[in-house]
C-alpha cells in the first residue's frame, strides 16, 4: 500500500501537493494520508527511503522545499516530475505558479489584497476548513483536491481561450468601444475577453448554433435596442434579453429548448456595429 506523507495542519501547497500525486502520478491514484508534524518524516525516517512512502511538503525530502531558500514550492517539484513523465501542462504549470506565490506569501502585494473577494477563494476555504476540521486533516484534503479538481478544469479552459481569442477573434467598434466576435463552444472566451478590456463580446457556438452576446455591466450599456433588431430579423430563432439590459442570449445550457440563430457571426457583429 502506498502512503502519501504530508504536514499536520495541511496548507495550499501541501493539499496540492496530494492532489498532484493522485491525480498524475500512476499507482498512486488509491495511495492513504499520513499526517506528521512539520519538518518531521513518517517514523523518523530517510524521507525518500521507501518508494512506496511519498512526503511532500515536510521532511526535507525531494519533494519538500524548505531546506533551502529557492522560489519554489512542494507543488513545483511535482509538478516537475509530472512534467518528465507527461510532457509540459501550461493549464497545470499555471495553477502551481500561483501555488507558489501564495506559498511565499505574496499573495499580500496582490491588487486590492484586503477586498472582500479574495475571502471567497480557496485559500480563504482552506484556513476556514483549518479552524473547523482541525482534527481531521483527511477532510481537510479531500475538500481542497475537489476544489483544484474545478479549479484545474477553469485553468485548462482559459488556456484555451487565450489561444481562441488570439486565433479566432475578429475585434469590430461600437460606438462604447471594442468588441470581440468569435466561435468557439468555450464560453470562459466571454469572461476573459471582457477581463482583457472588451465591452462587448459575441461567441457563436459552432456546433448547436447558439449565441451570446455580452457587454460590460456599464450603465451607459444598453442592448434593448440590439435585442428588437435580431428578434424582428429572425423571428423564428429564440432571444432572450437579460433583465440587466447587458445580455442577449441566443440558446443556452440551462435552457436547452431554444432555437438557435441561422445567421452567421459577421452579420451579429454588423448588427452590433449598427446600433
Amino acid at each position: 500500500m502506498k502512503t502519501i506523507v504530508a504536514h499536520i495542519g495541511p496548507d495550499l501547497d501541501a493539499i496540492t501537493s496530494i492532489w498532484l500525486v493522485k491525480t498524475f502520478l500512476p499507482g498512486w491514484e488509491e495511495a492513504s494520508l499520513a499526517f506528521v508534524p512539520a519538518g518531521k518524516s513518517l517514523e523518523n525516517k530517510d524521507p525518500d527511503s521507501d518508494p512506496n512512502i511519498l512526503h511532500v511538503d515536510t521532511a526535507f525530502g525531494k519533494f519538500d522545499h524548505h531546506q533551502t531558500d529557492a522560489d519554489t514550492c512542494a507543488a513545483l517539484l511535482i509538478y516537475q516530475e509530472v512534467k518528465r513523465e507527461h510532457g509540459a501542462d501550461p493549464a497545470l504549470e499555471r495553477l502551481c505558479a500561483v501555488v507558489n506565490e501564495i506559498d511565499h506569501f505574496r499573495e499580500v502585494f496582490f491588487p486590492n489584497p484586503t477586498a472582500d473577494f479574495w475571502n471567497m477563494g480557496l485559500v480563504s476555504q482552506i484556513d476556514g476548513w483549518r479552524l473547523l476540521y482541525a482534527d481531521n486533516p483527511i477532510q481537510i484534503v479531500e475538500l481542497g483536491m475537489k476544489a483544484l479538481d474545478g479549479i484545474y478544469k477553469l485553468f485548462q479552459n482559459k488556456v484555451w481561450a487565450e489561444k481562441d481569442i488570439k486565433e479566432k477573434g475578429q475585434e469590430f467598434t461600437t460606438k462604447w468601444g471594442k468588441g470581440l466576435g468569435l466561435e468557439t463552444i468555450n464560453d470562459e472566451a466571454v469572461h476573459l475577453a471582457q477581463k482583457m478590456g472588451y465591452v462587448i463580446v459575441v461567441r457563436k457556438d459552432p456546433k448547436k448554433g447558439y449565441l451570446r452576446i455580452k457587454s460590460l455591466p456599464k450603465e451607459e450599456i444598453d442592448l434593448t435596442n440590439l435585442y428588437d433588431t435580431l428578434k424582428k430579423d429572425e423571428p423564428e430563432a429564440t432571444w432572450f434579453l437579460h433583465a440587466s439590459r447587458h445580455m442577449v442570449l441566443n440558446g443556452s445550457s440551462k435552457n436547452p429548448d431554444m432555437r438557435p440563430s441561422k445567421r452567421p457571426l459577421l452579420e451579429i457583429i454588423e448588427a452590433i456595429e449598427k446600433i
